[in-house]
């Protein structure tokens, strides 16, 4: 395998870790050029891993024929797009020229109703994405779409769930939190690009419900969920994000599901800062003029906000990432919470990244070694090209796979809506 990586922030990096990690004698990575518009930042990386197999590169994500150019020039494989969303269009057109697959760990971005926004979809995320499948078909490739943690992994787990855990699946809801701080800071602070934050944390948020889409305000129906492994409660609430459209986009491989919410706890003060900057118009991504230059306030919060990577490795704690299930095995109800757990410590130690983008890696690396493999897409029932997101393909080697990148799986059956059995804390691996 042979792989492309545009984009060396925190989750491109930790990619190319924890692939070192796990195949540390080739035997399925041959090569993993890691290209970036600031070259340096590859060259000073890949300097790091001091291992031949990682090569550096500078190039414009936005530039189709650069990008397809670069694929052809180191016999790439797949081309893996970890840049902010807004750079997904140019990349899978790259892909496409190129003739080579493609993975990416956000879907194309969505726009808002013109009229009701936030009851009724306008573009949702992905549409533009799917409709390129046809392409991805005719030259034989996929374009691997929402694989990474959040979407990716929850996604992975609510096909599991339906296939091994329930005849009958009425509900799948991601739920993700943590008990992340750094010790003595005030303020606010981005786990994650900066970008992509605010553009999840101030779009009307997405919930799939009998067969159709609907929109709500962000944030809306907060409540409270159980957190496990130490991480404990947490208040949730409706964002944007990929997975519930995944969802409904592939209800037919998840029993028929009825409804799919994200739901995700950002603390008060992070809620009460996304909606400072809504009330200001410093949220927006189109530019403005601002004495002699036009620039977009939202690019001006990201490039003045610490570095995600840098700031996050001073965190301290855990953070959950995972789908929560409600339908009937043999004719009973059942919920169950599916997840996994990542302390920062660790993947600092491990990673040299912080745990939020290192979370993010884990699946795009399982991806790409079930490709090489031709595990990805063998089942029956699987796809065999075009755009596809996880709930597609048979979950079972990607689950079995977790533990050996250092990220397992868990599963917490339920004792009451929205309440974790906390005398049943096993924490079990989801291979067996």
């Amino acid at each position: 395998m042979k792989a492309l990586v545009v984009g060396t922030g925190g989750v491109g990096q930790s990619i190319a870790a924890i692939a070192k990690r796990r195949d540390p004698k080739g035997e399925w990575l041959e090569k993993m050029v890691m290209a970036d518009y600031d070259g340096q930042r590859a060259a000073d990386f890949v300097a790091t891993l001091k291992d031949p197999r990682f090569v550096a590169e500078q190039v414009d994500a936005g530039d189709v024929d650069a990008v397809a150019a670069l694929a052809a020039k180191h016999g790439a494989d797949i081309l893996m797009n970890l840049c902010a969303p807004n750079f997904n269009p140019p990349l899978l057109q790259a892909a496409l020229k190129a003739k080579v697959h493609y993975l990416d760990t956000a879907m194309t971005l969505s726009e808002w109703h013109p009229t009701d926004p936030f009851h009724k979809t306008g573009k949702k995320l992905g549409d533009d994405e799917y409709a390129l499948s046809p392409e991805f078909e005719a030259i034989g490739k996929y374009a691997l779409a929402g694989f990474g943690v959040e979407p990716g992994m929850a996604d992975f787990f609510a096909r599991y769930a339906a296939d091994h855990l329930f005849d009958e699946v009425d509900y799948i809801g991601i739920r993700d939190g943590s008990n992340l701080e750094i010790p003595g800071a005030t303020g606010i602070s981005f786990g994650f690009s900066v970008w992509t934050t605010i553009e999840e944390c101030n779009n009307p948020a997405i919930v799939f419900e009998n067969g159709d889409f609907h929109t709500v305000e962000p944030f809306a129906e907060l409540e409270k969920f159980w957190l496990p492994e130490g991480i404990g409660e947490v208040e949730v609430g409706h964002v944007e994000h990929e997975e519930v459209v995944q969802i409904g986009h592939n209800a037919d491989k998840l029993k028929g599901v009825k409804k799919a919410e994200f739901k995700y706890a950002l603390g008060d003060e992070f809620m009460a800062a996304m909606d400072v900057f809504r009330s200001i118009n410093i949220d927006k991504a189109e530019k403005i003029k601002v004495g002699d230059v036009m620039v977009a306030p939202r690019d001006v919060i990201a490039a003045a906000a610490p570095d995600p990577n840098e700031i996050g490795k001073q965190y301290v704690g855990k953070t959950a990432a995972g789908t929560y299930v409600i339908g009937k095995k043999d004719g009973k109800e059942r919920k169950v919470y599916l997840y996994q757990v990542a302390d920062n410590k660790d993947c600092v130690d491990k990673y040299g990244t912080q745990v939020v983008v290192a979370q993010t890696a884990f699946t795009p690396v399982i991806a790409i070694e079930l490709l090489a493999n031709g595990s990805l897409g063998s089942k029956p029932g699987d796809p065999k090209s075009g755009v596809h997101n996880p709930e597609a393909f048979n979950a079972d080697d990607f689950v079995a796979l977790m533990p050996a990148v250092g990220f397992p799986g868990g599963l917490l059956e339920m004792e009451s809506e929205y309440k974790l059995a906390k005398d049943r804390q096993a924490l079990l691996d989801l291979a067996k």
